[in-house]
C-alpha cells in the first residue's frame, strides 16, 4: 500500500474523530489508531516525530509546549517551530521531516493541551529547515485545498496562498490556546461550574475574567472562571457580577422580574452567595482582574 494512501486515510479518520469526539483527542484513541486492509496504523507513538512501521515518511509529530524539546510560535503566531529529534541533522526522523518538505508532503500535527489530550492540526507542512536552530518551520493549510485537487496521488501540496496558510496558522493556533485554556481552568475547577456546581463537562466554559483582546487577558487559571453555558452568558453580558471578594451579584434589575424556575433558581437564587474556589489558593481568580470586571457590572446596574 502507498504511503499516500494511508496518509490520507489517516486525514479522513482524524476527520471523523474530531466530529465524534470534539477538537480534543485522547492518546489513547490515537495510539490505537485505525486498520487498514488488515494493517494496524497507530497515529503517535513514544517519539514526537511518528513513523509507522510500514510507512516511508514520518505521519505525525507530537508537541508539548515548553516541554523537553522546546517548540515555539512566532511573534505572528504564522509559524511554527518544530525542534529536531536531538541535534544531528541526519537522525533518521529528521532526515523523514526534510523528505517530507522537499516533497511537499503534508502531515499531522499533534499539540499536546494537557496530560493525554491533544488538538490535532491537519494537513501540517514542513516548509523550511533552520539548521542552526535545529528546527523546522511548520504550517497549516485547509484540508479541503488538499482533497479537491485532480493529483491528488502525487500527495504535493495544493497551490501555495502564503496570506491563506497565515490566517489558516493564526487561527489553529489561537484555537489550541483556547482549547488549552479550558482544560486547564476547568480541571483547576474540578470539572465544575463555579457558580451552580453544574457537573456535565460538555456544558461547561472557561470564561475569561478580562478578554483576551485586553490587557490583562492573559489566558492564565487566576483570569477564568469554569462557568456552565447559561452562567458564562450571563456573566459575560453583566447580568452576574462577582465581586473581588468572590461574591455573586445580580443586576437589580433581574432581581426585579418575575418569570419562571429558571429565573428564580438559575439566577436571582445566586445573589450575594459565594463561588466555588479551586483548591489551590494559587488557582483562585485575580482580585485585581475581578475588581476591573467588576466595576463594569456596576456601570451596567
Amino acid at each position: 500500500m502507498r504511503d499516500i494512501e494511508i496518509r490520507l486515510f489517516a486525514f479522513e479518520w482524524l476527520k471523523q474523530q474530531t466530529e465524534i469526539h470534539g477538537d480534543v483527542l485522547p492518546r489513547k484513541l490515537l495510539t490505537k489508531g485505525f486498520c487498514l486492509s488488515g494493517a494496524i496504523f497507530s497515529l503517535v507513538g513514544p517519539q514526537g516525530i511518528w513513523k509507522p512501521k510500514s510507512m516511508n515518511l514520518p505521519l505525525s509529530i507530537t508537541s508539548l509546549l515548553g516541554g523537553r524539546y522546546p517548540d515555539t510560535i512566532d511573534e505572528k503566531g504564522e509559524i511554527f517551530d518544530y525542534k529536531y529529534r536531538g541535534t544531528n541533522p541526519f537522525h533518521p526522523d529528521n532526515v523523514g521531516l526534510r523528505e517530507l518538505m522537499n516533497h511537499k508532503i503534508p502531515l499531522i500535527c499533534f499539540l499536546r493541551i494537557a496530560e493525554n489530550k491533544y488538538v490535532p492540526l491537519w494537513p501540517a507542512y514542513i516548509v523550511k529547515e533552520n539548521r542552526y536552530a535545529l528546527s523546522f518551520s511548520v504550517v497549516f493549510d485547509d484540508i479541503a485545498y488538499l482533497l479537491k485537487r485532480p493529483e491528488l496521488e502525487t500527495a504535493a501540496q495544493p497551490i501555495v496562498n502564503n496570506s491563506r496558510r497565515e490566517y489558516i496558522t493564526v487561527t489553529s493556533l489561537q484555537r489550541v490556546h483556547q482549547k488549552e485554556f479550558r482544560e486547564k481552568v476547568l480541571k483547576a475547577y474540578r470539572n465544575q461550574c463555579t457558580l451552580c456546581r453544574l457537573r456535565h463537562v460538555e456544558l461547561l466554559d472557561a470564561a475569561h475574567i478580562i478578554s483576551d483582546k485586553e490587557d490583562f487577558g492573559d489566558p492564565v487559571i487566576e483570569n477564568g472562571l469554569s462557568l456552565c453555558k447559561i452562567h458564562h452568558s450571563a456573566f459575560d453580558q453583566n447580568i452576574i457580577g462577582i465581586t473581588p471578594n468572590y461574591q455573586v451579584k445580580i443586576r437589580k434589575d433581574i432581581l426585579e422580574e418575575i418569570d419562571g424556575p429558571m429565573l428564580k433558581y438559575g439566577l436571582q437564587s445566586l445573589d450575594n452567595e459565594s463561588l466555588y474556589l479551586p483548591m489551590h489558593k494559587d488557582n483562585w481568580p485575580d482580585r485585581e482582574r475581578l475588581e476591573i470586571r467588576y466595576k463594569r457590572f456596576q456601570s451596567a446596574m
